[in-house]
């Protein structure tokens, strides 16, 4: 992989067709052969790189182009990796979700529906470049930790060695990564699950029964299928299903056409509804309005379709109105004593180097972060939410609401 073939002005780009290889400039390229190889107009990517959606991305690990937001077909986190050869990392299309599931499913899907655990971490695709195994984050970011770590995890030599132009798409999961901390019984501190394989220049899912079948054959950890279901049978099993999974304090489901030709669709549970307010209403000030209203919709349609009793209903208010209220006053209480308004993560690391290496990811996101201890190999670093902390000191010294 040539780091060294590219400038924020030009680099070395071979043809992948007939194998010539030319100096060309980034903005020659974005103008001329970018739209071939994405099938895009060249207006739209020229005008979408002036506005700089569509971003040159150099870090460590690679040069890049880098889609913010979409464009056209070509999905937001989508990388063009500029390396020997050229590599097309289709950005995760977003999943809608339901909220009444049996209408929704006979309008969405015509046939069978299978039905795969919805795991709470953060999503990662993995791919190889030239040979070099990388993950990338949801936004098309590189991350140092996922890179080191997935390979440790997944014995992912093999699986790439013979399908090169495939993507593993997957969840980080664990109570022992820097972004989402979950506990899982089955996984414990750190752990891996795949949920599609898909081709890097289409972004094409493999189907359920190939993917499963691969990943099988190269003992990698796939999410858990529940079952294949007809439409009638559906609804019914998977409400019995998420209520299981969020007494399991479990995230939830996401159904799919087993041949991967329609998007899939996700459902949620109340349990996991609650829990991302808990984490929302700590602080308020930078999340709480953007996770408030989806949220409480959500309970409100799924309360509906279980045709909850008036006792279960209340349940759900009482819960409902804990997970925005006491994260909220544990958080102003926190910040009158002098402090921040913060969220410490834990991190394995083999050096203070990686560590810092990492922060600065973090801040390449727009996250504030800084390390508060490196020992025997892990490390705790604190995500500061500035927002929450200087409007509840402003409340706390008489500003106005």
């Amino acid at each position: 992989m040539k780091r060294e073939n590219i400038s924020r002005e030009n680099f070395f780009f071979k043809c992948s067709s007939c194998g010539d290889g030319y100096e060309i400039s980034l903005k020659d390229f974005i103008a001329k052969e970018l739209p071939k190889i994405l099938d895009l107009d060249s207006n739209k990517l020229v005008e979408s790189y002036k506005r700089g959606n569509l971003k040159f991305y150099q870090s460590r690990y690679i040069n890049a182009l880098q889609f913010r937001k979409a464009v056209g077909k070509i999905e937001a986190g989508t990388m063009i990796c500029l390396c020997d050869n050229l590599h097309v990392i289709r950005g995760f299309p977003k999943i809608r979700r339901t909220l009444m599931l049996k209408e929704a499913l006979k309008r969405h899907f015509s046939g069978e529906v299978a039905v795969e655990e919805k795991m709470n971490g953060y999503n990662v695709r993995i791919a190889s470049l030239d040979g070099e195994i990388l993950a990338f984050t949801r936004g098309g970011y590189i991350c140092p930790y996922t890179t080191r770590k997935a390979p440790e995890i997944l014995k992912l030599d093999e699986f790439f060695r013979d399908n090169p132009d495939l993507v593993i798409c997957g969840e980080m999961v664990g109570t022992n990564n820097p972004y989402v901390s979950h506990y899982y019984p089955e996984i414990g501190k750190l752990g891996f699950r795949i949920f599609d394989i898909r081709e890097k220049l289409s972004g094409k899912p493999l189907p359920i029964k190939k993917k499963r079948s691969m990943l099988k054959k190269y003992n990698l950890p796939s999410v858990r299928l529940f079952g294949v279901y007809s439409l009638d049978e559906a609804p019914s099993e998977i409400l019995k299903l998420v209520k299981k999974l969020g007494e399991d304090n479990r995230e939830g489901v996401v159904i799919k056409d087993p041949e991967m030709q329609i998007p899939p669709l996700k459902y949620t549970s109340s349990q996991a509804h609650d829990d991302e307010l808990i984490y929302a209403f700590r602080f308020p000030f930078d999340l709480g309005k953007a996770f408030f209203f989806s949220r409480v919709i959500r309970e409100g349609f799924q309360s509906y379709e279980m045709q909850e009793s008036a006792d279960e209903m209340e349940k759900r208010a009482q819960r409902l109105g804990e997970s925005i209220l006491y994260p909220m006053i544990e958080t102003i209480k926190h910040v009158s004593q002098s402090d921040v308004a913060g969220e410490d993560l834990i991190m394995d690391a083999q050096s203070l180097q990686e560590v810092e290496e990492f922060i600065g990811h973090l801040h390449e996101l727009g996250v504030m972060a800084v390390v508060i201890k490196y020992e025997d190999g892990k490390a705790v670093i604190r995500r500061i939410h500035q927002s929450t902390t200087d409007k509840i000191n402003n409340y706390l010294d008489g500003g106005l609401y």
